[in-house]
């Protein structure tokens, strides 16, 4: 494998790399739209990586790996949980984001002060590790309704669309047209003609202990306010309203409606074809063989 990197980076006044922007990648032969990028300003350091297999499977060593390494991701030459991230959060600076580009936070003062007695407009979107997706990638066929809400490193696939409170984090994202209205957490990977309702959460890796690494198969509901904290299969429903845990007591129904007996959430992981409700009298989580199937809406995901 051989991956050909040419991008420039934003240098802090003490020389502190504060991004890289690679908008000409070679990789296997797949490259991107953007060429002749070379021709860059005199304020920007010319970045140039010649990687192999082994430097996709190491820990990220620097910013400029650190930032391959998401714009990979995101272009989709790769897919989230593919490629070693390990001191992903160790290599990235903080850094604030503004409109006039990242600025170091030791500089950020005296921009704004600059910014103030100049009357130019200076206007500081987030103090924070990771971009937004789109000052750098723009991803093809979707749609995004709140661009600060998508990092780089996500990875959209075509047809999907991210409402208002839809989010989705690095190292995450969907296979195909999905609807997103709820949070892809890192780690978290949706599959194709899936739908996340309004204010649903999936469990990430990054805090709480967590080690398992939550995906959501195709044909999917997770219904509004609810939350997953298990992989499922294809064909899955969580109630609206509904956290399913590792830990959850849940009954389990064949297809006959009879009762298997109870497990934990866990036994459950990535299975297919169940509905997980709740009793309306008595509260008791049960997990039910799903016959139906959802179907998002074509034109809505249609994002030529």
């Amino acid at each position: 494998m051989k991956i050909n990197a040419v991008g420039f980076a934003t240098i802090s006044k003490k020389g502190d790399i504060l991004d890289v922007y690679y908008p000409e990648i070679n990789f296997n032969g797949s490259e991107t739209d953007i060429k002749n990028s070379k021709d860059i300003s005199s304020s920007k350091k010319l970045i140039e990586l010649n990687w192999n297999q082994e430097d996709l499977e190491s820990p990220v060593k620097d910013v400029c790996s650190a930032y391959l390494k998401l714009h990979l991701i995101s272009y989709k030459f790769v897919k989230p949980n593919s490629v070693n991230l390990d001191g992903l959060f160790s290599a990235l600076p903080n850094v604030a984001w503004t409109n006039q580009g990242p600025v170091s936070t030791d500089e950020i003062d005296e921009k704004l002060l600059d910014s103030k007695l100049n009357n130019s407009n200076l206007y500081i979107r987030s103090l924070d590790k990771f971009p937004c997706l789109t000052d750098y990638i723009i991803p093809k066929n979707v749609r995004v309704a709140d661009t600060s809400r998508v990092r780089l490193g996500a990875y959209l696939g075509s047809g999907t669309t991210v409402m208002h409170e839809g989010f989705v984090n690095f190292n995450a994202g969907t296979l195909g047209a999905a609807m997103i209205e709820g949070r892809i957490s890192a780690g978290v990977i949706v599959g194709n003609n899936s739908d996340l309702g309004g204010g649903c959460s999936t469990m990430g890796t990054l805090s709480g202990g967590n080690n398992i690494k939550i995906s959501i198969g195709e044909n999917c509901l997770l219904g509004a306010n609810s939350g997953l904290g298990i992989p499922l299969g294809d064909n899955c429903t969580v109630e609206a309203g509904l956290y399913i845990t590792a830990g959850t007591k849940i009954e389990q129904f064949d297809k006959n409606g009879l009762l298997k007996g109870i497990c934990k959430g866990s036994d459950l992981a990535g299975c297919s074809n169940l509905v997980f409700i709740r009793h309306s009298l008595d509260g008791k989580v049960m997990a039910k063989f799903n016959s139906s199937s959802i179907e998002l809406n074509s034109e809505l995901h249609s994002n030529d």
